[in-house]
């Protein structure tokens, strides 16, 4: 089907569904930047199609005529194939419908823009040429950040859209929970929700599903982004070595990590593949968002080098659905939370190990070059465990001469994390 044919078609189901969304609001927004192109990157399934319904109802709302709004989903099988040449086409058959939009300024939405090969060569003109304002999805970090790099210099702000975190889980799930009058009743009622955002995880489409319904789920999320963002894409030879990375990487969620006992574990197994190999799988992993790796804190390149990473995965319910061991060990996915938690701050992250080897579970900096000391504790009932994570607060703020703060499950439920 032609692209004059299938636009009124894809035009027309997009304003027939856009009043019938139910829409959770997220707490982030693309920056007030009228003449940058707005990029979202995430994992598919995270959110970020129904994050541009959102802008869009938000712009409806401020008066925008509907039919100077374009959007387009490149995950539609209808438009295959994709290159340039239609995406092109696509926006000439846009204005040809609204002639009108000639003369003033439109805004084009393009979901998984990841999916149309060469497509910065379209967006680039566009930008340049029209007056339009720009907004884009992909589902890959660093293709997407190469092309940006490369062929939008200076013309694109990009942000990275998460799972849900707690506060919208909670608007997800229509709890309301007055915070100011933090009592026992409010303490336990947070508490009980908490614990089911722990286990559930904030992947939006299996908010409301059953325990077992939602562990398929999200174990085929992870099976769609091992062959369409990694083996596909990458042209990978061992998908079953690939498959057995990840899982290797999410078992061992806030742990140290390294390729070395990766290879040797897999040289024991009778796999045949080489160190290099393993370290552009992991980059491939890093680059689909199903877990990242966090380096120590160290003014020598060397130890940086040397010492093993700390591992932490997309999500805590993808955790759970992976896993079986996580059930008396809670403390690791808090920690994983709180990651994701600062990435959502847009914090620069690493850990830090002091002079004694206590190690410090993350040393951040903000946007604005402020840096902050966190330790995370689960359980602090046991004093002498309490006592040792505040020691080893202490002492790496004493070396680092930098604000710390024990992050516990009170306190985060209470205030949440303060920068």
């Amino acid at each position: 089907m032609d692209e004059e044919k299938i636009l009124p078609i894809l035009l027309g189901e997009f304003r027939d569904r856009l009043p019938l969304l139910e829409i959770v609001h997220r707490d982030i927004q693309f920056p007030k930047a009228p003449n940058k192109i707005k990029v979202a990157i995430g994992m598919r399934r995270v959110g970020k199609t129904y994050f541009l319904y959102q802008h869009i109802l938000n712009m409806l709302q401020t008066g925008i005529n509907p039919t100077s709004i374009l959007f387009i989903n490149f995950e539609d099988d209808r438009l295959l194939p994709l290159n340039e040449q239609k995406l092109a086409k696509l926006v000439d058959a846009f204005y040809a419908i609204y002639p009108e939009n000639h003369d003033r300024k439109c805004y084009l939405f393009f979901d998984e823009i990841q999916n149309v090969d060469n497509w910065p060569l379209v967006i680039r003109r566009l930008h340049d040429s029209k007056n339009v304002e720009i907004f884009l999805t992909g589902s890959s970090a660093k293709l997407l950040s190469k092309e940006i790099a490369t062929n939008l210099r200076g013309r694109s702000i990009a942000i990275e859209i998460w799972p849900y975190s707690f506060s919208e889980f909670m608007r997800a799930k229509k709890i309301v929970i007055e915070r100011s009058l933090y009592d026992k009743k409010t303490q336990d009622k947070l508490t009980h929700a908490f614990q089911s955002y722990l286990s559930e995880g904030g992947f939006p489409e299996v908010i409301s599903y059953s325990a077992d319904t939602r562990q398929q789920t999200l174990q085929d999320y992870v099976d769609i982004v091992i062959y369409r963002d990694i083996i596909e894409r990458h042209k990978i030879k061992h998908p079953t070595l690939i498959k057995y990375m990840i899982l290797s990487m999410i078992h061992n969620v806030s742990k140290p990590f390294t390729i070395r006992k990766l290879y040797n574990d897999l040289k024991s197994q009778g796999y045949q593949i080489g160190k290099e190999a393993l370290y552009e799988y992991a980059d491939h992993i890093e680059d689909a968002y199903l877990a990242f790796s966090v380096s120590i804190y160290d003014r020598s390149i060397r130890k940086v080098q040397s010492n093993p990473k700390k591992l932490y995965a997309i999500d805590s319910g993808m955790v759970r659905a992976l896993t079986l061991d996580y059930e008396n060990d809670l403390g690791r996915l808090f920690e994983n939370i709180i990651y994701l938690d600062l990435r959502r701050l847009g914090c620069k992250i690493n850990y830090y190990l002091t002079h004694e080897r206590y190690e410090i579970d993350f040393l951040i900096q903000t946007a604005r070059g402020n840096k902050k000391l966190f330790q995370v504790a689960w359980k602090t009932q046991d004093k002498s465990t309490l006592e040792r994570e505040q020691r080893a607060l202490q002492a790496a703020m004493n070396e680092l001469k930098i604000e710390g703060e024990l992050i516990t499950l009170d306190s985060y439920l209470r205030e949440g994390i303060k920068l």
